[in-house]
């Protein structure tokens, strides 16, 4: 109940509660008496105080646990004030505990962390810009060197490999006005892990992570005895379904962008040809998936087991289009339909003419995405 933006405001949702007491009242309720963990809510106060500790006393009636509240009202900004007196108020009429929010205007470091707590009154204290600027504010020895975190930030985007979206827009919170830094235009013009590395010189690290990928799909790819179980049904579905095309490759998110993704590109073309849309099929077996995609009665998949369903889907997507030669990707073993000579062709066929390929039944497919059609997909020889 504490967000002040406009599609929250006019759903009824967030900052456009505080004015609806019974309905907080029935939400709160029905949550705490039929929830098993502690429900804690978040608020932002009244133009009124007197307003304000009705509304806080009503919601500490409903069993929450605790109750965050933000100092400023619905209609202001962080330029604004945060109310700290309204804050202590609340915390020295409620019993439950009163999480402290909205003082990153007056917060620097882990010393006025705690200045911030003892001027509300609080149990303690909820941060979110400052957190953002530079997470190292809760060390009590003091924040790190802004790249000093960046870097660790990048460190742990590339071991648990997050989205290059999300890792640009973090870094851009972190970096502030520095965006209008040299390095700081790179960074909004980047559009993939590898460029975002080599700012912070940590291309080394990625390449390591990468081959890591490569190494541990190999495995998985040749069927562990664990992994009979998954083997036993991949196997009974190539018996079954002999028209599946097979492609030796591995789905990489840091290789594409927004708007050529696999399936994207996938979903233009069958949209083109007024084909029925692609069903997608998933095996699951412990935390290894593969999935197979169906098109107009073909069925295309990649070898490889992908860590979760939706890169499965991407995987047998990125099979499809590289069999119907949407993409070019030099190097991918297709099991059905693709020899080396058609292979060679389709090379040969990108190389001349990038913007446009042909797939093997030599029928014209334009390309979508960007303008260079070859993909820098990891392939398994």
């Amino acid at each position: 109940m504490g967000c002040p933006k406009e599609f929250s405001i006019k759903g009824g949702m967030g900052a456009a509660l505080l004015s609806q007491p019974e309905k907080i009242k029935a939400i709160l309720t029905n949550l705490t008496q039929n929830l098993s963990c502690p429900v804690t809510c978040k608020i932002r106060v009244l133009p009124e105080l007197e307003k304000t500790l009705e509304l806080v006393k009503l919601i500490q009636s409903t069993g929450v646990a605790a109750i965050a509240v933000h100092g400023r009202i619905m209609g202001e900004r962080p330029q604004h004030k945060n109310r700290n007196h309204v804050i202590k108020a609340i915390s020295e009429t409620l019993s439950i505990p009163v999480i402290a929010n909205g003082g990153s205007g007056e917060i620097d470091n882990y010393e006025d962390v705690e200045k911030f707590r003892k001027e509300t009154g609080a149990s303690s204290v909820m941060i979110a810009r400052q957190a953002e600027w530079n997470c190292s504010i809760f060390r009590k020895e003091g924040k790190l060197p802004l790249d000093d975190v960046i870097v660790k930030f990048i460190k742990y985007a590339i071991e648990y490999d997050s989205n290059v979206w999300n890792t640009k827009y973090c870094i851009q919170q972190m970096l502030g006005s520095l965006q209008e830094s040299e390095r700081g235009k790179a960074l909004l013009a980047a559009q993939k892990m590898e460029v975002i590395c080599e700012l912070w010189n940590l291309c080394d690290i990625l390449k390591e992570k990468e081959q890591d990928i490569f190494l541990k799909s190999e495995k998985l790819k040749r069927f562990p005895d664990k992994d009979v179980e998954l083997q036993v049904s991949l196997k009974r579905r190539r018996i079954l379904d002999n028209n599946i095309h097979e492609v030796d490759v591995k789905f990489l998110r840091s290789n594409f962008g927004m708007d050529d993704l696999p399936k994207s590109i996938l979903w233009h073309y069958i949209k083109n040809k007024n084909l029925d849309k692609p069903v997608y099929q998933t095996d699951q077996h412990e935390k290894s998936f593969q999935s197979v995609v169906t098109i107009n009665g073909e069925k295309y998949t990649n070898r490889c087991l992908e860590k979760n369903k939706k890169n499965a889907e991407q995987a047998a997507a990125l099979a499809a289009i590289i069999t119907l030669g949407l993409i070019d990707c030099q190097g991918a073993t297709q099991e059905k339909n693709v020899t080396e000579k058609d292979a060679t062709q389709l090379d040969k066929r990108a190389s001349e003419n990038p913007l446009k390929l042909q797939s093997l039944n030599g029928q014209d497919i334009s390309c979508i995405g960007n303008n260079n059609s070859t993909k820098n997909v990891l392939l398994i020889r």
